[in-house]
């Protein structure tokens, strides 16, 4: 004899699928670092300024070196440097400006 097949489970009120799970991330500071080397970043000093450029290098102090920099107050560029040196004790982050 055949057994009988199970019923279906019910129907839900919700009709979209789950959302995927949450994305990890991996790494040091020190391997977003070495991987933005030579691509374009946002670093935003304390008092709130932020240059964006090419990151040409950096030490373990956070002085960063930068190409190609803008200057941005309240988000409006205000000038534009071929190459521009900022001291660490200024900096407040670094962001990648591109997708990694």
């Amino acid at each position: 004899m055949d057994s009988p097949t199970p019923p279906p489970p019910p129907p839900t009120n919700d009709q979209s699928p789950p959302p995927p799970p949450p994305a990890t991330t991996s790494g040091s500071p020190t391997d977003f670092l070495k991987g933005v080397v030579g691509k374009r970043v946002i670093v935003r000093l304390i008092s709130g300024v932020d240059y964006r450029g090419v990151l040409s290098c950096l030490d373990g102090y956070m002085n960063i070196a930068l190409e190609q920099t803008e200057e941005h107050v309240n988000g409006a560029v205000t000038n534009r440097y071929g190459d521009a040196f900022i001291r660490g004790n200024n900096v407040l982050y670094i962001s990648a400006a591109e997708v990694l």
